[in-house]
């Protein structure tokens, strides 16, 4: 074959090798062109960069500029060398409820990352993943750009077949379980510390979510934990850093990555289980107003697409939503202490009628109406009660969950439902088995998580979704001028037909953990002693314990997951240690009271709870234990 040199022009792709083939794709992954190339080597080391290549019998011509917004130009090798690293473990790497968390500094110690993943890899079994497909995405924060580099490496290193990647590194917790779901994936990295602030002083954090899309069971966290304290090599793929900012598909021999669109999947999901012409009509009306608060979050990828283009909302309904590494030095929680400036809008003079919030990763949710919270707790006992507005549960939903803190709200409608109702440790992941059996469809946690079964991760745009659902479907006759039933009238007549729980937690962030853990003992040791019929003031004992859950799809069991309090009146004090942040130890301690009298239901629930709060504090003596002698956050 003749051949003469050429130049061929590429952006934001750099490689240098031998006995390569060049391969260019479009952004659906169609071959454009192939073909061997004898002689490859780099000319100039800028962002875009020139090689002389070798002609071939196929005309170059058209392909010389190769643009990145719209292809990628590929090198595959015959063969992808193997790097074998040589490591040692490092101290720390268990997981929490969430997967591990831990400051940026941390994470970006030798090795620290690259030994969490290779012990993932070593836990699996190799059928899991080997020549298979996985999902990688994360919230924006800062590292993620870096971290997907060394996941996608030591994936290929490990035999895996594929990496499907959010453009930039970014796709919301909830969009990697559907595209789990959807592309039939062997499971999925999420990079995220989900509400823990972000940038370099901050948090970042890693998980993994199997092939139904929920994140991994403690069977394999224990094994990742244990192949944490053994290895001693992670084996990294000899290839160039993957361009993330174009959508295309790049392939080394058998492995490939393909960077995708991160909303399409998940609009394509929320279509199949809303009347998404419902809510446009609600969004389009001129008596309604509508805000949407991303935090500078990974939902701000997702709400322009969503609540703007699909649903017609105004543009200007958006705020904070542009995602940054550092979420706008903000702290991307959304409740009613960090989402502050959405709060105040809400309870401003003329405020919206509908606001809601969503948090680093996109699985969590904060509603609103005008002047008016909704708890947690509250909100999935409400979408449970009004299910019939959402398509998706048409046949109505098969049974109801909530994490043991959360309240028991959510079990009144369980009952008047006549459906079966599950209690749960926190955690998402107890939840996933429910679901894969056929169980569950509607669930939720008191920290601010919401879902069902349409993917297996809590989903903050989907409970937004849900609720704009039940104000639309209750509006839908209403015409203009016509007062529309708001958010706080579905929730008052909720309370009216089920009674109200009164529910608030504090938050005591960043504790000393030795102080922490001798406050959750010493609750313990009045656990041990205690007997039904105890008083505690004018509350009297039902019973206590630290709570034990036993799946009834698996017969797994797991202990130590909350020390409760449980009066007669229904009342309940619950003290928890969480495993969702990243330093220190965070204190939580949930106060609950049922309340059936209509006319007290408008009362200020920090009022309503002041006694079993004040005997929490004392039971527990956490100021004596920690120091702190007020919370960091009250919800």
């Amino acid at each position: 074959m003749a051949t003469s040199c050429c130049c061929l022009r590429l952006e934001n792709v750099i490689f240098s090798s031998t006995s390569r083939k060049l391969k260019q794709t479009s952004a659906n992954g169609s071959v454009l062109f192939s073909s061997p190339i004898s002689s490859f080597s780099l000319l100039s080391p800028s962002s875009s960069l020139f090689y002389p290549v070798l002609k071939t019998s196929h005309s170059l011509h058209s392909y010389l500029h190769v643009k990145a917004s719209s292809s990628t130009a590929i090198a595959e090798p015959e063969g992808i060398k193997i790097n074998s690293v040589p490591t040692k473990p490092i101290e720390g790497q268990k997981t929490g409820t969430s997967g591990l968390r831990k400051k940026v500094k941390v994470f970006t110690g030798e090795n620290y990352l690259a030994n969490w993943i290779q012990a993932l890899f070593n836990s699996l079994p190799p059928e899991d993943y080997k020549n298979g497909v996985l999902i990688l995405g994360g919230d924006g924060r800062y590292f993620n750009r870096e971290a997907s580099q060394i996941i996608i490496k030591i994936a290929a290193g490990n035999g895996v077949g594929k990496i499907l990647v959010g453009k930039e590194g970014i796709m919301s917790t909830p969009a990697v379980s559907a595209v789990i779901r959807k592309r039939k994936a062997n499971g999925g990295f999420i990079m995220s510390a989900s509400h823990n602030p972000g940038g370099p002083e901050y948090d970042w954090g890693i998980k993994f979510n199997y092939n139904s899309g929920q994140p991994a069971p403690e069977s394999i966290t224990d094994k990742i934990y244990g192949n944490t304290l053994s290895i001693s090599e992670v084996k990294m793929a000899d290839i160039p850093d993957v361009d993330l900012s174009s959508l295309g598909v790049t392939e080394h021999a058998n492995f490939s990555v393909e960077v995708v669109d991160p909303v399409s999947d998940y609009l394509e999901l929320m279509e199949n289980v809303f009347d998404l012409e419902l809510i446009k009509s609600l969004l389009s009306r001129s008596d309604f107003r509508f805000i949407f608060d991303a935090m500078h979050a990974v939902t701000g990828a997702y709400a322009k697409p969503i609540f703007v283009d699909k649903l017609g909302a105004s543009p200007d309904s958006i705020s904070n939503g542009v995602p940054l590494e550092d979420f706008g030095h903000g702290h991307p929680d959304p409740n009613l202490t960090y989402a502050k400036d959405l709060v105040n809008i809400m309870y401003g003079e003329n405020g919206p009628d509908f606001g809601a919030a969503s948090d680093g990763d996109g699985d969590r949710n904060m509603i609103l109406g005008r002047g008016f919270f909704v708890t947690p707790s509250d909100s999935v006992a409400i979408i449970a009660a009004n299910a019939q507005a959402i398509p998706y549960f048409t046949s109505g939903p098969k049974g109801l969950a909530r994490s043991m803190p959360t309240s028991g709200a959510l079990d009144r409608v369980a009952e008047k439902l006549n459906l079966p109702l599950f209690e749960v440790p926190t955690g998402w992941k107890f939840f996933g088995n429910l679901m894969d059996a056929g169980k569950l469809s509607i669930c939720g946690e008191e920290s601010f998580g919401t879902g069902s079964d349409h993917i297996r991760e809590k989903d903050g745009i989907w409970a937004v979704l849900a609720w704009l659902s039940i104000i639309a479907y209750r509006n839908k006759d209403k015409k203009p001028g016509e007062k529309l039933v708001s958010v706080a009238d579905v929730v008052k007549e909720h309370w009216a037909t089920y009674g109200r729980n009164f529910f608030s937690r504090y938050d005591y962030e960043e504790c000393e953990s030795e102080g922490a853990n001798k406050m959750i003992q010493n609750v313990r040791d009045i656990v041990s002693k205690s007997k039904p019929g105890d008083q505690y003031g004018k509350y009297t004992l039902q019973f206590a314990d630290d709570f034990t859950y036993t799946d009834p799809v698996d017969a797994s069991v797991v202990s130590k997951q909350g020390v409760r309090f449980v009066f007669t009146d229904g009342s309940r004090i619950i003290f928890r240690l969480s495993g969702t942040g990243s330093a220190g130890a965070t204190v939580r301690i949930y106060i609950e009271q049922y309340e059936p009298d209509v006319s007290k239901h408008e009362m200020d629930a920090q009022i309503a709870l002041k006694p079993l709060i004040d005997l929490a504090l004392s039971v527990s003596k956490l100021k004596d234990f920690t120091g702190r002698d007020k919370p960091t956050v009250i919800t």
